[in-house]
């Protein structure tokens, strides 16, 4: 069950995409305590969390405002990264990855099965865990690219709200579909280790890019349909415990 601050912070950014909230409007403290029913605490940490997200800006005096920012924008951002990350797929492919760094997105892989394997039972899915592979997966891809340039661009873009890895619509409200959507998305994890592992750039690079449109398209639909996007804290974090666990592993590997 996710805390009442995720659940906030939920509720928050659902109205900032549903234009509830508009672009350019400040948040008031007060109003929307009363509005969802919860103190100023669980609030204040939802505009915590929203502002790292890039949902919600600081203001210059005090307070937040809403940041003018589209659907639109977020897809076209996805859509910049699969460009970029297919690029670093097929530089990585046609290098010659080290068999550490294919290790890493075989373990990532492995996961993956493991996470849909146990939702497709009994258990529900674990989202974060999830996040958490996904991110591991696309930062070891890129720095198996070993372009400072590349991985520098990349940042900048995934600065754009929700376009980062780690921004899945994992909201359990529609779970079937939900679960579909990580489905298809684990077979391209396991197309992307197979091209890279042959060498063949141009096909490692056209899955990426493919991959980065179905996250574009699913978060259309998830949308549209109603359904939250990623807890903060489920993206946020993951992708913070995913880049420390990477540099752990490759220096244990190293």
């Amino acid at each position: 069950m996710p805390s009442r601050i995720e659940s906030v912070t939920a509720e928050l950014r659902h109205m900032v995409l549903a234009g509830e909230l508009a672009p350019g409007q400040r948040v008031v403290e007060l109003e929307l305590a009363s509005r969802l029913g919860v103190s100023r605490t669980p609030l204040r940490l939802a505009f915590g969390q929203l502002e790292r997200e890039g949902l919600f800006e600081r203001l210059p005096t005090r307070g937040f405002r809403v940041r003018r920012v589209t659907l639109e924008e977020v897809a076209q951002a996805i859509d910049v990264r699969g460009v970029l990350e297919g690029l670093a797929a097929r530089t990585a492919a046609e290098s010659g990855m080290t068999e550490v760094a294919l290790q890493m997105l075989r373990d990532c892989v492995a996961e993956g099965r493991a996470v849909l394997k146990a939702a497709s039972g009994q258990s529900a899915l674990d989202a974060p865990r999830w996040v958490e592979m996904h991110v591991r997966f696309h930062a070891a891809l890129v720095q198996a690219a070993a372009n400072p340039v590349l991985t520098a661009t990349l940042e900048q873009v995934t600065r754009t709200p929700l376009a980062a890895p780690g921004a899945i619509a994992l909201g359990g409200v529609r779970p079937a579909l939900e679960l579909a959507f990580l489905q298809r998305a684990q077979a391209d994890h396991e197309d992307i280790v197979q091209a890279l592992q042959a060498r063949e750039g141009a096909r490692a690079e056209a899955l990426l890019r493919e991959h980065a449109r179905r996250s574009r398209e699913n978060k259309r639909v998830l949308i549209r349909d109603g359904v939250e996007l990623p807890q903060g804290g489920a993206a946020v974090n993951a992708a913070e415990r995913a880049t420390a666990a990477l540099g752990k592993r490759q220096r244990r590997r190293s």
